[in-house]
């Protein structure tokens, strides 16, 4: 039978605005005395910049169904653990929290790092020597040689630079945050290991020896960290190495032949070194840019467009645990085409920079960061595979500095004033609707989906279960527009209404988890037919992707139907039909049959049902069939859609 459905009226609550520090997590409902604690706790933050990932008023789940675009999460579907959300600490952004007095640092600290007082920022990018964001006139590595020497043992190695500000600071923030992971990269070898002489452009030598030398440089150095007190946990080889020709800042042009020679020379030297240090590959964007195509053309180089598959194609894979990637090319489907071409190497995302025109006012930076960063970084990254999501600096000054060469337009999760006061901009929300809910090790479930990262006005969202067996649920509403939506998770659910382009967080306790002991059947190789033929391929209602669907093109009328091959008898006793995003695009009427053969078929359940709302649930005696034909019954001026069909046993 259908599982009633309940008319869901939108949940609004009344909102402190926040200046500075975010409210830390403790919240009660109104006359807390005698009421019970709030089953789902809720984190709003607006777009027009009202709110701040802001607590609002708690709701609760109850028994039923709801009429509105449905997200249902089902924690028995499982997908990648997490290691964090940060960014990094740049030489810039230690230069600019440097400047603050002592106790306004340590609040800056704890604003990022303390997960009640701030956002509990869990994963660092650090680079290894100079990038664009230093505040040093010059450029430098760890082993910089004059013009002409050269120094293959390494006796000049020292990571002098950073004892200053950044190994300070970076041992604060393992104290705030013990879970906190570290990842490093380099922006440039010493010149002396390059074929240009120098920290900008130009290839590593084409030398075994150099090879060498740079593998153990990168040992060093992780060695230097960890006996500071900060233990690196992943590094890549080389950041961006298709940017061939970086802006005044250190960086080289490595082709894939290179990486994977040096990787092969750093697998070996960590593991005898006895470093539980794991090796990424890449590091750089989705696709690779056009300009980055067009230089290596002009240099007569081939722009290696499959890069990350070559190296993880290579003899190298055997020492490297996965792949990163930028922002600043492509989308985040790229990922999950790697993961599905590579299953046993991870995916970390490990840098993408706010940024802004030249003439954008502050709320038309903050709300265009905050949308594009939501639905692209926040939820993008994490719903195809990402183990990590990190911005870029950390923190940096009102003019988007220090910096020597490179972004000039450049925004930070914080900015530092010169008056030592510290802003909070749209990054800082973006990452930290992540970072302060979900704790390392936590391990994203499913939920359903309508949002795009191209933007198509929808809902998107991404959920994960922390170790503790609580849930979080991050919800962004891509629309200018108020939308109300209804979470699901078994036969229990609550509504919602975020305000247009805001970004929400849900969280509920293991305690408050409604129960569910359905499995969704697995469709993968079903095939899908539809009369009419319709807009879009009936399989699309097949693809467990809400953002994408099977539509009528026509008004609904009685005999519409869609049929579903399993490909072999399937057991299953509930159906899901799910008209996704697409407001008011359901079946007034739908009817379910079924066939072993799609000849003869029989009616199964109450026979022809009305439907009400998005997502009608329909629940079955224990039935086995090949076939599945949903039939629609009645007649109305809408279009009769379908964005996901889902059996469960």
């Amino acid at each position: 039978m259908r599982r009633r459905a309940l008319g869901a009226a939108a949940v609004t609550a009344a909102a402190l605005c926040l200046t500075g520090l975010p409210a830390a997590p403790t919240l009660a409902a109104p006359g807390a005395g005698s009421a019970p604690a709030p089953q789902v706790s809720v984190w709003v933050t607006t777009a027009d910049g009202t709110e701040h990932l802001q607590p609002q008023a708690p709701v609760a789940f109850h028994p039923g169904g709801s009429d509105l675009t449905t997200i249902t999460v089902d924690p028995n579907r499982t997908y990648q653990s997490m290691d964090g959300f940060g960014g990094a600490l740049t030489d810039s952004s230690a230069a600019v929290l440097s400047t603050l007095p002592p106790a306004q640092r340590d609040a800056a600290m704890r604003q990022l790092f303390d997960p009640a007082q701030g956002i509990g920022v869990s994963f660092l990018r650090q680079p290894i020597g100079s990038s664009d964001f230093t505040a040093a006139a010059q450029h430098w590595t760890y082993d910089d040689m004059p013009a002409g020497q050269s120094d293959f043992g390494l006796k000049h190695f020292s990571v002098a630079h950073d004892r200053a500000q950044i190994l300070p600071l970076l041992r604060q923030a393992e104290r705030i945050n013990p879970h906190l992971t570290v990842l490093a990269t380099p922006w440039s070898p010493p010149a002396w290991m390059k074929d240009s002489d120098s920290l900008i452009g130009g290839h590593l030598k084409d030398d075994p020896a150099v090879y060498r030398a740079y593998a153990r440089y990168l040992v060093k150095f992780v060695q230097a960290y960890a006996a500071a007190g900060v233990p690196v946990d992943y590094l890549t080889v080389q950041n961006e190495p298709q940017n061939r020709k970086p802006n005044a800042y250190p960086g080289t042009d490595l082709p894939v032949q290179q990486e994977v020679k040096v990787i092969e020379q750093l697998g070996p030297m960590l593991r005898d070194a006895g470093l539980h240090t794991k090796i990424l590959a890449y590091d750089h964007n989705w696709t690779t840019h056009p300009g980055d195509i067009a230089t290596a053309q002009q240099l007569g180089e081939d722009p290696q467009t499959d890069y990350p598959y070559e190296v993880l194609d290579s003899d190298a894979a055997r020492w490297i645990a996965g792949t990163a990637y930028h922002c600043y090319s492509g989308d985040p489907s790229a990922q999950s085409a790697l993961h599905n071409a590579h299953p046993d190497k991870g995916i970390w995302f490990t840098e993408c920079s706010g940024s802004h025109g030249a003439t954008d006012t502050p709320p038309q930076i903050f709300r265009g960061t905050l949308t594009w960063h939501a639905r692209t970084i926040t939820i993008g990254t994490t719903r195809n595979w990402a183990k990590s999501v990190a911005d870029w600096n950390l923190a940096l000054d009102p003019s988007g500095g220090p910096h020597n060469g490179g972004c000039d337009t450049c925004t930070a999760l914080l900015t530092v004033n010169p008056d030592h006061t510290v802003t909070t901009n749209a990054e800082y929300y973006t990452i930290g609707h992540l970072s302060k809910f979900v704790t390392p090790g936590a391990v994203r479930i499913a939920s359903t989906n309508y949002g795009t990262t191209g933007w198509n006005g929808q809902i998107t969202d991404v959920a994960f279960r922390n170790p503790d067996g609580s849930t979080a649920l991050v919800v962004h509403n891509e629309n200018d527009n108020p939308r109300s939506f209804a979470v699901a998770v078994g036969d229990q659910d609550f509504a919602y209404t975020l305000p247009g382009g805001a970004l929400a967080t849900f969280t509920w306790p293991r305690s408050a988890q409604p129960h569910t002991s359905l499995h969704q059947v697995d469709l993968t190789g079903a095939t899908a037919t539809a009369v009419p033929a319709g807009q879009g391929a009936a399989a699309l209602a097949l693809d467990d992707d809400g953002t994408t669907r099977w539509t009528s093109g026509a008004a609904q009328t009685p005999g519409q139907y869609v049929q579903l091959d399993l490909g072999a008898a399937t057991r299953f006793r509930q159906v899901a039909i799910d008209s996704g995003d697409n407001l008011g695009d359901y079946a007034r009427g739908w009817q379910l049959s079924v066939s072993d053969d799609a000849t003869t078929w029989r009616t199964v359940a109450s026979g022809t049902g009305t439907g009400t709302g998005q997502l009608t649930t329909v629940d079955l005696p224990p039935t086995s069939a090949r076939y599945l034909r949903i039939t629609q019954t009645a007649s109305a001026g809408n279009w009769w859609s379908l964005a996901d069909v889902r059996l469960y046993r």
